[in-house]
């Protein structure tokens, strides 16, 4: 573990030097071509990476396809599961180095880091690998028509390769999330983390080797989107499905750019996630929860609150707590475990937040708390830090209520009825997740059940069973993984009907 409080800088003084992984070994990129990777923490490089070429994809590709019949094809279920197993092993035995590189990467906090996100990914491998050992098997059918009697077997297969496009705000939860299935499933894959954050799955080669994966199995492209990795990687005709979780212009542009293959595609996109909080709730604990759903990891969760809606009659005294708990928050060294924000994951990224800082101002807010750059000082200056920003006073139709920011921000609504609630919830075009608050089960679950969104979560937040389904409705994604959906993503299913008679 990285020694505690300022004893250690904020990020890594050498830049590493970060090669593509194809067919089980790292290599440097075909077109020569590199790029820089920055901690958003103090902007400082961190990392030199090698830019994926057409060629290094072609590569990539024909790689997985390969290993697809090779040794990968050939082992069983209960092998597969046992390797998983070993992959999240080792996963726990280099914590310390896989926490190491995404505080490097994303400028996360040491704690959340160390102690949440990395376990989960290595749990993560367990949870699929027996996921798929419970329910790849799928009953036989008797069947007896006027055609003849006969037994149908359906059989799930692995569907093929899979482009596994990751984003920079989870980089190892949410790769993992997509690997782990697929994987189990029995799938190659080629991976492509956000050209922000390459370092978590990048070393992630070194554990499949160590773990027993054969070459081809996983692999990783580093690069950019239109006109480059992504790009070329989402139209190989060799690709069978795509995974991705991100912005959702990027969604569009990845379906449009599937359909001439006939892709199969599953997208996790943006989120305008509401919370609506009843006077009835556990006061202490809605305000602590909230302020969670709004301000964990700097806001940059697709599952964070921008969206409050506040039973008027505790409205005042709900702002007030919101803004105390929100001022609390401490901007610092990622490395020191009493800093409780880290900052926003670029430079370019705070530009528009603070973009919609002024929208905000222009369509009239009234800024409760936050409002510009946190203060910090020493080599921070340089980094991407923002302020925990809560605003009141602005209409529905404001560009900031209805578009995503992807920052520790929200603005608070008042309102007198349960159906003015649930209207304001539904008011949007996204819907990943909301939040209900109240000490009322029965009308929680009714205010939950017309929330037009993917997950509800009443009385918590970000509380993740992974055998539960997850995606959003609207312009929030397409498709559900998570347990048993996830293996319907990753496998075919034939059938096989054998004749009786």
């Amino acid at each position: 573990m990285p020694p505690e409080g300022n004893a250690r800088p904020a990020t890594t003084t050498k830049p590493r030097r970060l090669h593509n992984f194809i067919d089980g070994a790292y290599a440097q990129s075909a077109g020569a071509k590199t790029f820089e990777s920055r901690c958003p923490a103090d902007n400082s490089i961190v990392a030199i990476v090698d830019e994926a070429s057409r060629a290094d994809v072609d590569q990539a590709v024909s790689s997985a396809r390969a290993a697809l019949t090779g040794p990968w094809g050939k082992i069983s279920l209960d092998e597969r599961a046992a390797i998983l197993h070993s992959i999240a092993d080792l996963i726990d035995e280099r914590a310390a180095d896989f926490a190491d590189a995404e505080i490097s990467d994303t400028g996360k906090l040491i704690g959340p880091t160390l102690n949440g996100e990395i376990p989960r990914g290595a749990m993560q491998f367990r949870v699929f690998a027996d996921i798929a050992k419970d329910g790849f098997a799928m009953a036989p059918i008797a069947s007896q028509t006027p055609m003849g009697k006969a037994a149908n077997y359906p059989e799930r297969a692995p569907k093929g390769v899979i482009a596994t496009i990751c984003p920079w705000n989870l980089p190892f939860v949410l790769s993992t999330w997509k690997i782990a299935p697929a994987l189990a499933c029995g799938n190659t894959l080629v991976v492509k983390p956000s050209e922000e954050t390459p370092m978590t799955a990048t070393l992630l080669g070194a554990v499949m080797n160590d773990a027993g994966v054969p070459p081809g199995v996983y692999n990783v492209v580093n690069g950019f989107g239109a006109g480059s990795t992504g790009a070329f990687l989402v139209a190989h005709p060799d690709i069978n499905a795509i995974t991705f979780t991100g912005e959702t212009r990027t969604g569009a542009a990845i379906m449009a750019g599937a359909a001439d293959g006939i892709k199969d595609i599953s997208l996790e996109l943006g989120g305008k996630n509401p919370g609506i909080i009843f006077a009835d709730c556990d006061f202490e604990k809605a305000v602590a929860g909230t302020a969670a759903s709004v301000f964990h990891n700097c806001g940059q969760v697709c599952l964070c609150t921008e969206r409050l809606y506040v039973e008027r009659v505790i409205f005042d005294k709900f702002v007030a707590a919101l803004k105390a708990k929100a001022e609390a928050l401490k901007p610092g060294n990622p490395r020191d475990p009493a800093t409780t924000l880290p900052p926003l994951i670029s430079i370019g990224h705070r530009e528009k937040v603070l973009d919609y800082f002024k929208a905000a101002h222009d369509d009239g807010a009234t800024v409760v708390s936050g409002g510009g750059i946190a203060q910090t000082d020493g080599a921070l200056v340089e980094g991407a830090w923002i302020e925990p920003t809560i605003w009141t006073g602005l209409s529905e139709s404001s560009r900031v209520v209805k578009e995503e920011v992807f920052g520790p921000v929200c603005h608070i609504q008042p309102f007198d009825t349960e159906d003015e609630a649930v209207a304001y919830a539904n008011d949007s075009d996204y819907g990943l997740a909301a939040t209900v608050w109240s000490g009322d089960s029965t009308r929680a679950r009714r205010i939950a059940s017309q929330i037009e969104v993917g997950v509800v979560w009443v009385n918590g937040w970000m509380i993740r069973e992974l055998r539960s389904p997850f995606g959003g409705f609207k312009h929030s994604g397409i498709g559900r993984e998570g347990g048993a959906f996830s293996l319907d993503f990753y496998t075919e299913i034939r059938n096989v009907c054998v004749s009786e008679g």
